[in-house]
């Protein structure tokens, strides 16, 4: 059985310029990412933690299998890591994760507690 599989970017990203960089994440970049067609969803999460200079951000990418990613790792990933390191080189770091996805529940809705 092939499994699900999340591929993770974890980016810090200095505060002086995060409104922007989320903005262009928003907006160019995973929009960009979205249209390779080897992706089926994506998620922006905001890492709670203290941090010194820094904002950090999961950027998470679901796509079906892995050799979806390693497909787009070969062709599309040189070139839109190149264009968010020309644009924001110096004011980040990023590493990345790759998660199979080995058991979900989605609860059903009568399952889930009221606020």
């Amino acid at each position: 059985m092939k499994h699900r599989i999340l591929y993770n970017v974890t980016v810090s990203i200095d505060k002086d310029v995060e409104k922007e960089w989320l903005e262009w994440m928003k907006k160019v970049h995973i929009p960009d990412v979205m249209r390779t067609g080897f992706f089926i969803e994506n998620k922006i999460c905001r890492i709670h933690a203290q941090e010194e200079g820094g904002v950090s951000y999961a950027i998470q990418y679901m796509c079906h299998n892995i050799q979806d990613l390693e497909e787009y790792q070969q062709q599309h990933a040189p070139r839109l890591q190149e264009e968010h390191t020309r644009r924001y080189g110096g004011k980040f770091a990023a590493f990345r994760t790759v998660l199979e996805i080995v058991h979900e529940h989605k609860p059903a809705i009568t399952d889930l507690h009221p606020n």
